[in-house]
């Protein structure tokens, strides 16, 4: 056999057993030993074991420890849920000013569309005297828990690649980790029984993106949130086969993981670690999920004030699971409920598709940061509510004129974990076009949350095919006036 033939016979499994410090050690060691990438000085506290998501420290004192995001998929409208302007009533059926559409593009509006003034009523609430619509009034009740941000803006107008943008800091569907794998691959899990990333999906469908929005990309896929299902079995197939009894099962365990394990120690690939981190937690997790999504035994004015109902799927649910799921140490929970794509109806009063998601989220999301403040967990815990972008201040005719995307000022709120409480930052201007004052990127909000975690967002990064990536790629600054 002649040498080129040979060397195109090695196979990636052959060089790894050969190479003794090859691609898969040097994985391992940066995988165990410095998780974060940081210099030198910063290097975090190494995990113990062959389980990827053992806590780490990170780069400095944390003030949350723990991320819930409610993401509401599609866009809700900054105007009629957060943002009055007087002047856009004012201007309400007239044609925009070109001063403020010269060279923008939209996703569906025509030429010369018509300003839409809002038809709901707005007031002030709390001690803050936070202006808030009355399509949220269980929020309203909170509003001096949580800081007000009016002036998102974000770089992406269709849905998918811009909540994959907010997501994982890109647009494009290349493999780039999402945020919570980067936070769990910088700081690990708390929970020894559940995974460190969980998804809770609610509404019609899934989000636009699926899947990217809460893979791992090129991190290790130990880092790869996992999406539970509704009702009693959350993963599939994780009860035993008829005729397993326990006994056999924790042989079998036993086996699988002393093999993987001298497999580990022979070719050094961080994926088997991923592997045996996997079947260890599906065996614990037998017990823990089920237990975990069962609510019964929650009281009934807890099941009241989320208005949950045990055994029925819902948004409600998913927000006490939430709950539930941090207390048990899982690191990082993200709740999408679709359906906010709203371009019609937005017009009618207290009727239509925006008062019907409106009556699915509030309660349950006012709920749930009175319950974790009631329960002494909103202090490290870091609470998000918000969606890929909001809606513009014209009018898109279609059956009923409803509002067509807008990423150049929209709003998201945030409270516990280190941010300042009753507190409205950003403006856009008169018309609501525009963010104007304390503009907040999506990156300056990507960095703002790993720096409540303790994370240094230009820090945080992974070598991959020769460089060095981070969640908020070149960008980012974190936005201290959020900040406690």
């Amino acid at each position: 056999m002649d040498q080129q033939t040979q060397l195109r016979l090695q196979t990636r499994r052959y060089f790894f057993e050969q190479c003794g410090i090859g691609l898969g050690s040097l994985g391992l060691a940066s995988l165990l030993g410095d998780g974060l990438h940081a210099a030198e000085a910063d290097k975090p506290a190494r995990p113990t074991g062959t389980n990827p998501l053992a806590p780490k420290a990170g780069h400095f004192a944390a003030k949350a420890k723990r991320v819930i995001f409610m993401f509401m998929a599609g866009g809700p409208s900054q105007l009629e849920l957060f943002d009055l302007k007087p002047k856009l009533q004012e201007l309400d059926g007239q044609v925009v000013p070109a001063s403020y559409v010269e060279n923008k593009r939209f996703a569906f509006l025509k030429k010369d569309p018509k300003l839409l003034g809002t038809r709901r009523k707005f007031a002030q609430h709390g001690k803050c005297g936070m202006q808030v619509s009355e399509c949220l009034p269980h929020f309203a009740k909170i509003v001096d828990h949580v800081s007000l941000v009016k002036s998102v803006v974000t770089d992406v107008f269709n849905h998918g690649p811009a909540k994959l943008f907010v997501n994982a800091g890109t647009p494009q569907f290349t493999g780039r980790p999402s945020m919570g794998s980067w936070v769990t691959y910088g700081i690990g899990s708390e929970s020894q029984d559940l995974p460190g990333f969980v998804v809770l999906q609610s509404g019609p469908r899934g989000p636009r993106g699926g899947a990217p929005l809460w893979g791992s990309g090129f991190l290790p896929t130990s880092y790869q949130g996992v999406p539970f299902l509704s009702g009693p079995e959350p993963i599939l197939n994780l009860a035993n086969p008829a005729g397993v009894s326990p006994q056999q099962q924790a042989e079998f365990f036993g086996a699988v993981r002393d093999l993987n394990s001298a497999r580990l120690d022979t070719v050094g690939d961080p994926e088997i670690a991923t592997r045996i981190a996997a079947y260890e937690m599906a065996y614990r997790m037998q017990a823990s999920a089920p237990a975990l999504m069962d609510l019964s035994d929650e009281t009934a004015d807890t099941l009241a004030m989320y208005g949950a109902t045990p055994g029925k799927p819902s948004y409600a649910n998913n927000c006490l699971l939430a709950r539930r799921l941090i207390e048990r140490g899982s690191r990082f929970v993200q709740l999408y409920h679709t359906d906010w794509d709203h371009h019609g109806n937005n017009d009618t009063n207290l009727a239509g598709p925006l008062d019907k998601i409106c009556k699915e989220v509030d309660q349950p999301s006012a709920a749930l940061v009175a319950d974790l403040k009631q329960r002494g967990l909103l202090d490290d815990t870091l609470v998000i509510w918000g969606g890929e972008f909001g809606r513009t201040p014209m009018g898109e005719p279609r059956d009923v004129i409803g509002r067509d995307h807008h990423i150049d000022g929209y709003a998201m709120w945030l409270a516990g974990g280190g941010i300042k409480a009753g507190q409205t930052l950003g403006a856009t201007d008169e018309l609501g076009f525009y963010a104007t004052e304390d503009r907040v990127h999506v990156h300056d909000l990507q960095a703002t949350i790993l720096h409540l975690l303790g994370l240094d967002h230009k820090k945080l990064t992974y070598r991959f095919q020769g460089r060095d990536f981070r969640l908020t790629d070149v960008h980012g600054h974190v936005v201290q006036k959020l900040l406690a």
